[in-house]
């Protein structure tokens, strides 16, 4: 009888975040404007964004003389794609099989769509917000600089609202996915650490002003961030101009 008891709350407030869920989206889903809309679409395509993780990759190599170390961290970028994105697809959107807004029974029909782009069937949990915010916490304790780190989860979150205003997923499949993306970025820093505690250090001096707790040079730091804004502007313009 407990157990029934128990059951029963469990289900009606798993209906009730539910319900939350759709609400929330409802009210940040789409808007009226054409402009908003090509804004997102170039800002939520993957390709939009190579310059800036090969600005990332170009401060990882303008900081290390050594090709070991230079393929480490790049295989560590791999493996928070690897444990964030992939993880996600091949195994929990499956398994967990909950449905994209935008196929969503309930509010399908209620979805604001851009350009007709409805994603795959399963959103839970959201690989645009695991991956980029995996790569920007591995980022943010690796460089250590507040700027890089602001614009980097800056960027994670830009990618989010994307995701949000398209309608392809629910705020739960952001915020899990956020979460997963965190313990991913830290979990292969520090494995990145225990690599490399043995590591000679590359005979650099650190001064506080001219490099970062991590020991990057901060001119190279700032590359990334202009490439953030660039890439921003560049999907105004672009919508403007279309």
């Amino acid at each position: 009888m407990v157990n029934s008891a128990l059951l029963l709350a469990s289900e009606g407030f798993w209906d009730w975040l539910q319900n939350v869920d759709r609400a929330a989206l409802l009210a940040i889903n789409g808007s009226d404007s054409l402009f908003l809309d090509s804004v997102v679409h170039v800002l939520t395509t993957a390709i939009t964004w190579l310059p800036l993780y090969l600005s990332l990759f170009y401060l990882v190599v303008k900081n290390h003389n050594s090709l070991q170390r230079i393929g480490l961290i790049v295989g560590c970028a791999g493996l928070c794609i690897l444990f964030a994105g992939a993880v996600d697809d091949l195994f929990v959107k499956p398994l967990v099989g909950r449905w994209r807004p935008t196929h969503d029974p309930v509010i399908g029909t209620l979805v604001d769509v851009v350009n007709g782009y409805r994603g795959g069937k399963y959103g839970f949990f959201s690989a645009h917000a695991c991956n980029t915010f995996s790569i920007a916490i591995f980022f943010c304790w690796l460089v250590r600089s507040w700027a890089l780190s602001f614009t980097l989860i800056t960027w994670s979150l830009t990618n989010c609202w994307t995701r949000l205003y398209l309608g392809v997923h629910f705020p739960g499949d952001i915020l899990v996915g956020l979460t997963w993306g965190f313990i991913v970025g830290t979990s292969v820093y520090f494995l990145y650490r225990r690599l490399t505690r043995n590591w000679r250090a590359e005979g650099r001096r650190y001064i506080t002003t001219e490099y970062t707790d991590g020991g990057f040079e901060r001119p190279t730091c700032e590359i990334p961030v202009a490439v953030f804004y660039f890439t921003v502007i560049f999907a105004l313009l672009k919508a403007t101009y279309q």
